[in-house]
């Protein structure tokens, strides 16, 4: 608490003036942010993420910066305000994500940032993709891929994934394909680039993507190539780098391989895969993971399952997790 109040009063001393030493303050406070978004619950996090945004914003409503500070700026004004889009999402609140998003996007537009426009692209596709916009959701990935022409980083990689992902919820088999091979040569092409550097939530590192292509192929009708998918993801996270690990990409995973059992139609090794998130706290059970949750819980409603006492005990289970989400606890 002291060192955050000493960050203001700094920043509030140099003046009108942006200074260096503020200015660093603010990229470092944003690169922390950004690689402890995917790991922390959302609690501890959302303070300092609205403060950082207030202070980017009133730097470039009243401060007096030069047009490189103010590229550098509206960067990370763009980046926090993408990061606080994905706090209302994963509390449960499209409305004001998109409202987070279309900010971000602005702030890209304003630092000419051709990397973060395309990834605030990625970040809309997500949010419709999770409301049930499944071709907005499309929609927006491919306006992001249309903008990646000339990006190095791992963002192409994400747009592809998400364009998948979107295909798959819409039926389209061939995209799907089509989409995943893209993302793979992606990944060959990709060479980290400032946004990579961040970290993250900025990233998209190989565990996420073989999660997305999990995601993907869940909604197709071959059961054994889900399965194979949510393995390799599921086996990605239990075996990545600290830096890579993702509580709500790693706990989708799991939920993908609960799914691809059960159509597979079988329920052996459901709860097993399931443990892992039923035991998540209340503070982790953001809106992505709840919704991936009741898709699991929907499965089980089969009536091939409705009075196997497996299925019914986790059915209960499910219940009681989804009942005390992130977005019911006071903030």
């Amino acid at each position: 608490m002291a060192a955050r109040r000493a960050f203001r009063f700094s920043a509030m001393a140099e003046g009108s003036n942006v200074g260096p030493e503020t200015l660093d303050e603010l990229h470092q406070e944003v690169r922390r942010l950004a690689a402890a978004y995917p790991q922390l619950p959302l609690a501890p996090l959302l303070g300092d993420l609205v403060e950082i945004q207030d202070l980017s914003f009133r730097f470039l409503e009243h401060g007096h910066v030069r047009p490189g500070q103010a590229r550098e700026l509206y960067l990370l004004s763009a980046i926090t305000s993408g990061m606080l889009a994905k706090a209302s999402h994963d509390l449960g609140d499209p409305r004001s994500a998109m409202t987070q998003a279309r900010t971000a996007y602005v702030c890209a537009d304003n630092a000419d940032h051709h990397a973060m426009r395309a990834w605030v692209r990625g970040l809309q596709s997500l949010i419709a993709y999770w409301d049930g916009r499944h071709q907005e959701a499309s929609k927006y990935a491919a306006l992001g891929i249309s903008q990646v022409a000339g990006v190095t980083g791992t963002s192409a990689v994400w747009l592809s994934c998400l364009q998948a992902r979107a295909g798959a919820a819409l039926g389209d088999v061939a995209a799907v394909r089509e989409s995943l091979a893209e993302a793979e040569r992606a990944r060959d092409a990709a060479s980290p680039d400032d946004l990579d550097e961040f970290g993250g939530i900025m990233t998209f590192p190989v565990p996420r993507q073989l999660y997305y292509a999990a995601d993907a192929t869940a909604w197709l009708p071959d059961g054994p190539e889900a399965q194979q998918q949510a393995e390799a993801a599921v086996t990605a996270y239990r075996q990545a780098e600290p830096e890579e690990w993702a509580f709500g990409d790693q706990a989708g995973a799991h939920t993908d391989l609960a799914l691809a059992r059960i159509h597979a139609g079988s329920l052996d090794g459901v709860d097993e895969a399931m443990r892992p998130v039923l035991d998540l706290s209340a503070g982790q059970r953001i809106n992505g993971i709840v919704a991936s949750v009741r898709q699991v819980h929907t499965a089980l409603r089969d009536p091939r399952w409705l009075t196997a006492p497996e299925a019914r005990t986790t059915r209960e289970e499910i219940e009681a997790f989804t009942a005390a989400p992130v977005a019911a606890l006071p903030r």
